[in-house]
């Protein structure tokens, strides 16, 4: 099977699995933290819910600055609501699987460039950078599970049963 094909596959089932999380972030909590230090829980969520459009850029774009030096700062929406977080997510998911059905191995094995400020911090293959990618999609979601759980909201099995959730999928 190439590489695309279960790529694909891999992504349904995360996207899945981060729905049953985003599904129970509470309603407009957006600047709660765990810690002074900790990022805000609407940030993390909003990760969770649109990584999977970090995918269709990689595929369409040579590179991304994530911090120009024209300092444009980010622009969208800012889900309040679970059910905001899961349109956001649906919407991210449905972006990156129409831009890996149009690519080609081929494509993903050429070089693509994450940079700061100019500065190149990567310079690897779209294909290692999808699966890097992919690795920190799934790290989000876990973080956002433990502020679920530091808020007393329900945490969905993901990999296996939770304590809330005991389903095995």
């Amino acid at each position: 099977m190439e590489f695309i094909t279960q790529f694909v596959e891999e992504l349904d089932r995360e996207t899945e699995r981060s729905r049953r999380t985003l599904l129970n972030v509470p309603d407009n909590m957006r600047a709660w933290k765990p810690h002074e230090r900790s990022m805000e829980l609407g940030d993390v969520a909003d990760m969770v819910a649109t990584i999977p459009h970090w995918l269709a850029m990689m595929v369409k774009q040579d590179e991304m600055d994530i911090a120009p030096k024209d300092g444009v700062p980010r622009q969208g929406p800012h889900p309040q609501t679970s059910a905001e977080f899961v349109a956001a997510l649906e919407k991210a998911a449905g972006d990156a699987k129409a831009a890996l059905s149009a690519a080609d191995n081929a494509h993903l094995q050429d070089s693509w460039r994450l940079l700061v400020g100019g500065t190149v911090v990567s310079d690897t293959s779209r294909q290692l950078m999808l699966r890097d990618t992919m690795n920190h999609w799934v790290h989000h979601r876990g973080q956002l599970t433990v502020y679920l759980r530091l808020l007393g909201a329900d945490v969905p099995a993901t990999y296996g049963p939770s304590a809330d959730d005991k389903r095995f999928d």
